[in-house]
């Protein structure tokens, strides 16, 4: 080769989710690297990926349906340098929250609320709790103290992580009516398991960033149709334009340490039909989560040889499972996003309205002669050994019974079935001493990216996985090509600061 060519620092990101592609997307912007994503799936965006079909076959599905909340400030950041904001992302609009009751509270757009309020009131004034007296809502003050004292420091997430979300509640004095009505729902839909096996920390932290933060954390834009469509596609465009190479339907199946064993310089994988290759690396990125780090911690003795990665062996996912129905009618749907409760034990649940959200013209609705709704359940290992008529039997059942009549009179035409066994991170109680940190303590030029990631940034779900992504790009740059830490690779912008009551309050 010729001598006076630089030669570009060869990094190999393992997954396609938020994580692996950010850092992908932010080393493209710089021609020193040559970066290769890997990918299991046939498509990109990890466990959020579409590329799913109904029954039959006839029409297009993914798994869920995917929100961007008000503190996404690098993600929208993203958006806007694609130019995609205006058309991917749906507007603001209230949420519900039923039970089999029925209608349990409405979720306003806050930031159309005044006046504006400092955070905590402004929830308590202006989130309409149908069942909950101003009594049961009051014995969540207690949780103030908590929610003041935890800042996200490893000295916070110790302190907190050994105790389940649900003991803190019953130790501060929360109601049973205030936490199984309020609270369970919220740990089920945000952090996928009941409160009773989530981490305080993890709850903490997630309900600070996603409903704390200040009046507006909560308002939600949704994709404005498939998530593949119209975020992933033309995000790795931009990437493959600069450079980037995707190797989808590709599985790691191990790797090549240097001599000395202190670094990765080779990645074995498999090809979709039955080859095999080894990817040269300078650098190895793991953008993948929980249940991927633990087969990587079982199945590689070349990792498991290190304590770092025998810890991954404890990691595990909870399953989700993602269902659209078609019906042969419209049916009234008052709100087009909504959080449900009480269906199953342990087990949370969304309902959308698809057309609401996506539009009469949009691919994932076109055709379809009445309404579509995407209906999810969280911690569902239950429901996933169903079959799937017995699945679309009990979603229309579910439906039945939070929509009422004019539900009950139509007819599901197709349906979407997708399981996704151990699909997402699981925060249990003492999850975080075996979670990664940014950068291998035990191998050179190795580092981690995604939501499962230790880091004091803040964020949480897809912006926090994003953001760990910017930040390993920043770290592989100073580590490798020498980069100024005052000069990183690219900017992150933090969640903004807190409000004086709750910064007096730490």
């Amino acid at each position: 080769e010729d001598q006076n060519v630089p030669q570009r620092t060869k990094v190999v990101v393992i997954g396609a989710g938020w994580g692996g592609l950010s850092t992908a997307h932010a080393l493209s912007k710089d021609d020193r690297y040559d970066v290769t994503v890997v990918e299991a799936a046939p498509k990109v965006g990890g466990v959020v990926r579409d590329g799913y079909t109904t029954i039959s076959g006839q029409r297009p599905a993914e798994a869920g349906q995917h929100g961007f909340w008000n503190n996404y400030h690098n993600i929208y950041s993203l958006f806007d340098e694609l130019g995609i904001r205006d058309t991917a992302l749906t507007d603001y609009a209230p949420q519900g929250q039923y039970s089999p009751r029925g209608l349990e509270a409405v979720w306003p757009v806050y930031r159309e609320q005044f006046p504006a309020l400092p955070t905590g009131l402004a929830q308590a004034a202006y989130t309409k709790f149908l069942q909950l007296s101003p009594l049961e809502r009051a014995t969540a003050l207690p949780l103030v103290l908590a929610f003041s004292e935890f800042d996200n420091s490893p000295q916070a997430w110790q302190r907190y992580d050994n105790v389940s979300f649900r003991d803190l509640c019953m130790r501060l004095g929360v109601s049973k009516k205030m936490y199984n009505e309020a609270f369970e729902p919220m740990i089920l839909t945000g952090l996928f398991a009941p409160g009773s096996e989530c981490s305080a920390a993890a709850a903490l932290g997630m309900a600070y960033f996603f409903v704390l933060q200040s009046q507006n954390a909560f308002d939600v834009q949704w994709c404005r149709g498939n998530i593949g469509d119209q975020v992933f596609t033309p995000w790795v465009e931009v990437m493959q334009g600069r450079g980037v190479h995707l190797r989808t339907e590709t599985r790691v199946s191990g790797f090549t340490l240097n001599e000395s064993q202190t670094k990765i310089v080779g990645v074995q994988c498999q090809t979709a039909n039955g080859g095999s290759v080894e990817l040269a690396a300078d650098a190895v990125v793991f953008g993948v989560g929980a249940e991927a780090l633990q087969a990587f911690a079982k199945f590689c003795p070349e990792l498991s040889q290190f304590d770092e990665f025998r810890r991954f062996a404890n990691l595990r996912g909870t399953s989700v499972l993602a269902t659209r129905v078609f019906l042969d009618r419209n049916v009234t749907v008052p709100y087009s996003a909504n959080a449900c409760w009480g269906f199953d034990e342990n087990v949370g649940m969304t309902m959308f309205d698809i057309r609401a959200l996506h539009g009469s013209d949009n691919p994932t609705v076109m055709g379809a002669p009445g309404s579509v709704l995407e209906v999810d359940y969280y911690h569902a290992s239950p429901l996933l050994v169903m079959d799937d008529s017995a699945i679309v039997e009990k979603v229309k059942k579910d439906v039945d019974t939070l929509l009422g009549p004019t539900a009950k009179q139509a007819t599901v035409v197709d349906a979407a079935v997708v399981r996704l066994p151990n699909g997402v991170n699981w925060y249990y109680p003492g999850s975080y001493r075996d979670m990664p940190q940014l950068t291998s303590q035990s191998l050179r030029d190795c580092y981690f990216a995604g939501d499962i990631v230790r880091t004091q940034h803040g964020s949480w779900s897809q912006e926090k996985a994003y953001v760990t992504g910017l930040q390993v790009a920043n770290l592989l740059r100073r580590d490798i090509t020498g980069g100024n830490t005052n000069n990183p690779l690219t900017k992150i912008l933090p969640v903004a600061s807190d409000e004086p009551h709750v910064a007096l309050g730490k």
